[in-house]
């Protein structure tokens, strides 16, 4: 689904501050010892998908803040995410959204349907839902929460807690055209799988960091984004040798 073409720009972009691709490939990468282990199709059917949210194994993937990072001053400031699962006849999916040209934040990027907590949000799963109403079209009636990954920090300054749910059938997708450029869905299994990611090398404020991202076609999966799907992974593989 594409935009209709706006008349004049609604803002400005605030581009990437950099290009994930300029960055060094990882050599190391390449080591299945340090990729980490495929996941088993067990391990992603709906049943074992609930499982392991309503009991989670003791996992680590805890937010670290570096003022270096953060590129808006002050406390992170609150926003959620949906990550949205969905049971086909062949294999479990998930839905992304490619983000308009046009606007201040991640313009152009692959994310999931999310904002910043309004006034009239309870909490991180109101947000998450209404984001995603308005987003792509999806009501509430047709999302079944299952849990919450770790919290996100970013450089724009939110803390994205990120709400992994399933789609109900019976939904349907409209996109909202000043954010959405295109929806997008993924066996579940491909973005979980860390031999389809490639990890380069970059330094921020004197700091050298990894970061992953996932192509796809003429996509690419990189930032926040990634970070959450591999946080999930990080999850489902937890507990295990």
């Amino acid at each position: 689904m594409r935009p209709a073409d706006a008349e004049e720009p609604l803002a400005t972009p605030r581009r990437p501050p950099f290009d994930p691709l300029s960055a060094p490939p990882d050599p190391a990468f390449a080591d299945p010892g340090v990729r980490g282990a495929p996941i088993d199709s067990a391990r992603l059917t709906t049943g074992a998908l609930r499982s392991r949210f309503r009991d989670p194994p003791e996992w680590f993937p805890e937010p670290v803040r570096d003022d270096k990072f953060i590129v808006v001053p002050g406390e992170p400031r609150p926003a959620a995410v949906l990550v949205p699962l969905v049971v086909r006849a062949d294999a479990i999916t998930v839905l992304l959204t490619e983000r308009t040209a046009h606007l201040m934040d991640h313009a152009g990027q692959i994310s999931f349907p999310g904002g910043r907590l309004e006034g009239q949000d309870s909490d991180a799963a109101a947000a998450a839902l209404r984001e995603t109403e308005e987003e792509i079209g999806i009501t509430p009636v047709h999302i079944e929460p299952v849990g919450f990954l770790s919290d996100c920090i970013v450089r724009s300054g939110y803390r994205i807690s990120p709400l992994v749910a399933w789609l109900l059938p019976g939904f349907t997708l409209r996109a909202e055209r000043t954010e959405v450029a295109e929806i997008l869905e993924l066996p579940l299994s491909r973005v979980l799988e860390a031999s389809n990611y490639e990890a380069r090398r970059r330094t921020f404020g004197g700091i050298e960091c990894e970061l992953l991202d996932l192509p796809f076609g003429r996509h690419r999966v990189w930032g926040a984004t990634a970070g959450m799907l591999l946080n999930l992974r990080e999850l489902i593989l937890a507990g295990t040798a």
